[in-house]
């Protein structure tokens, strides 16, 4: 119980490690914490503290003589790499959702979403307001996307699918990756207009700029028609069931009868076994009012928005591919 009532330490250490970029300071050889400290702008001894306990559960070595290196824990807090966890450490645990989480007492009293009661607005209207925040979270996504990639192209085949709209795509990770497995597909790149213009560069620089269309738009108003597959990753769990309903009815319209729909989202399993998509779905009752489900739940949510659930394909991430056709 108190490694449990403790974790959060275990947290706060690591927003700190990933907020100064000390795995990028030590990738290519260890440094002493003098030398971090003097990088970071930090004070020494309270550095070494944190890089110590951090130490002491894996997350970088301690080679004596005060210097630290690299762990495969540590790896993953590096800027850049594939799968790179370093902006979702920043955003979950020291920007905009810590605080938020602090007052999770009151969604549990009235329902309504913490983060909107502690900050007094929206998280979306929040990182229309400050983006560099938007920014960091844009690119935690990102670097979320690129580690669950691979396991989803490893489980799901898309072959068939000869035109693909990414319904909230972001940067265009997922759907960069999809076209560049299946190269007889193009592609559509749907979000609003402030997320849409960091997916430009990224398209480009993977070649894609013949084959994959950016549209900027509200997907609670309308969505790109005429797609024979409407990819949804991590987006219908933001929203309650009227306006997770009204995006996917979107969906709908917008579909050819022959298409199907791939929903990407943690699926909550029966039982008490644990499972990460459990505390997603508290992250979502925080920051969202949003929430995860189980795979009936699913399908009435998509039986209410002219689909009926085809199968649900599990992969070696939390994440399941929940798939339906038009009704």
């Amino acid at each position: 119980m108190l490694k449990l009532i403790s974790g959060f330490w275990i947290s706060r250490a690591i927003y700190i490690a990933a907020k100064l970029g000390v795995a990028d300071l030590i990738k290519d050889q260890p440094r002493t914490v003098d030398e971090l400290a003097t990088a970071t702008g930090t004070h020494a001894p309270s550095l070494y503290r944190v890089l110590r306990a951090l130490a002491s559960v894996g997350v970088f070595a301690d080679d004596g003589d005060l210097r630290f290196s690299l762990t495969p824990l540590a790896g993953t807090l590096q800027s850049g790499v594939p799968g790179s966890l370093r902006a979702f450490a920043m955003t979950e645990l020291g920007e905009e959702h810590y605080p938020a989480w602090g007052d999770l007492m009151h969604s549990v009293r009235t329902g309504e979403i913490a983060f909107d009661h502690h900050f007094g607005t929206d998280v979306w209207k929040f990182f229309e307001q400050h983006p560099e925040n938007a920014r960091i979270f844009n690119d935690a996504m990102s670097g979320l996307t690129a580690a669950a990639n691979e396991a989803i192209l490893a489980r799901y085949d898309f072959s068939a699918v000869k035109k693909l709209v990414d319904i909230g795509g972001g940067h265009g990770g997922l759907i960069t990756s999809i076209l560049k497995a299946n190269r007889s597909m193009n592609g559509v790149l749907f979000d609003s207009p402030q997320v849409i213009e960091g997916a430009q560069t990224r398209i480009e620089a993977a070649g894609l700029a013949d084959r994959c269309e950016i549209i900027a738009g509200d997907f609670f108003k309308a969505v790109p028609a005429g797609g024979d597959g409407y990819i949804l990753k991590w987006i219908i769990h933001d929203w309650d069931e009227e306006r997770a309903t009204t995006i996917l009815r979107n969906c709908r319209r917008a579909i050819t009868n022959d298409g199907r729909l791939m929903v990407i989202e943690a699926v909550i399993p029966p039982g008490v076994e644990p499972h990460f998509a459990k505390f997603i779905d508290l992250n979502m009752l925080v920051m969202t009012g949003g929430r995860e489900r189980t795979e009936e739940e699913f399908r009435r949510l998509f039986g209410a928005s002219g689909f009926r659930l085809t199968r649900t394909v599990a992969t070696e991430s939390p994440f399941s591919v929940i798939e339906g056709a038009p009704m």
